[in-house]
């Protein structure tokens, strides 16, 4: 019987909580990021036997562990290779890759551009506290410029990753920032994401309590969140701002900060999920252009493109080579046509 068959059979968040102790520090980011898929996983409509989560090598990687679906702790770097196996194999399950900002962009960089230009079906959850956890706080490729850390004592001399600009880059379909200290939010985005059909990318800021400690603080702070922050909608245009009374307007390509009291909110950039450019553009906010005052940083969902999902087009081709030519023949398949005689 295939899980499309099974009788659906309601869950709440609480059936999610495996019997496993949950072995992150205490204060550590990834225990929202935890409370919020597993309150978002139950609305999805889907049996337990459905949904899939699978991760790399880090300390978002013990994931699986808590989630009472099924599930896999794989190696390094290499959750979305495994995950694309079963995406192609298994199309009608939910699959779910969670990973850190090391396992993704260093050891597994190279399966993580792949993955999202073939456009699988499947939700990858990249949480980014801008270190290395795991191994005690070793700088990682989000890490900022001058960085002290125990392997860069004198300060990381490595330009950083920009998540975002990256997935673009890569041609990802649907493409969101998110932070742990924002439940509500995260738990929308976590929503977009899932009914998204082909590869969706969220970034999720995520504190690392023990190694670098208020990396994203100017975002969470009450003091400072609303100046330094942009949360986009579809359709609506670029306002920020304790009284929101700042926007951002394009002169040409360049963003650039307003004061509403001086120009009308009817002259802002509204944002728009399917203009990739101007997508490019809000994620290099994270580059802090030349502007006065400075850009704040973008949440919420930058870019969003339908376009045909490997594992769709992958089947497809399977099952007309099986209706023009029968059941293959793995043998002469291997064999193909330039094959030769040794005498």
């Amino acid at each position: 019987m295939s899980t499309s068959q099974l009788e659906k059979v309601p869950f709440t968040s609480k059936d999610l909580v495996t019997d496993q102790d949950v072995r992150w520090c205490p204060g550590c980011g990834d225990y929202s990021i935890l409370k919020q898929v597993q309150t978002v996983v139950p609305e999805l409509g889907l049996n337990r036997e459905e949904i899939v989560f699978i991760s790399g090598i880090g300390c978002s990687s013990r994931f699986p562990y808590y989630m009472e679906t099924y599930g896999m702790h794989s190696i390094h770097g290499r959750a979305t290779a495994i995950a694309s196996g079963l995406k192609a194999t298994r199309p009608e399950l939910s699959v779910w890759i969670v990973t850190g900002d090391g396992d993704s962009l260093s050891i597994g960089g190279n399966h993580f551009i792949h993955l999202l230009r073939r456009n699988f079906d499947v939700n990858i959850l990249l949480f980014n506290n801008e270190i290395y956890g795991l191994t005690k706080g070793q700088y990682s490729p989000t890490s900022e410029a001058g960085k002290v850390t125990k392997s860069t004592p004198m300060g990381s001399i490595d330009h950083p990753f920009n998540p975002l600009a990256l997935v673009l880059g890569a041609d990802g379909t649907f493409v969101a920032r998110t932070m742990d200290r924002d439940p509500i939010h995260m738990r929308e985005v976590l929503k977009r994401a899932n009914l998204h059909k082909g590869s969706s990318l969220v970034e999720i800021y995520q504190n690392c309590n023990v190694f670098n400690d208020g990396a994203f603080e100017v975002y969470t702070d009450k003091k400072t969140k609303a100046d330094e922050t942009l949360f986009v909608e579809h359709g609506k245009p670029l306002v920020f701002g304790a009284d929101k009374a700042k926007g951002i307007i394009l002169d040409g390509f360049t963003p650039k900060v307003v004061d509403l009291n001086e120009l009308s909110v009817n002259d802002l950039w509204v944002h728009d999920e399917s203009d990739r450019v101007k997508a490019g553009i809000l994620t290099r906010f994270f580059d802090e252009v030349n502007t006065e005052p400075h850009l704040p940083r973008v949440f919420g969902v930058f870019y969003v493109e339908d376009r045909a999902r490997y594992e769709d087009v992958f089947n497809q081709q399977i099952a007309d080579s099986i209706r023009l030519k029968g059941e293959g023949n793995l043998d002469k398949l291997l064999s193909g046509n330039n094959t030769w005689e040794v005498k």
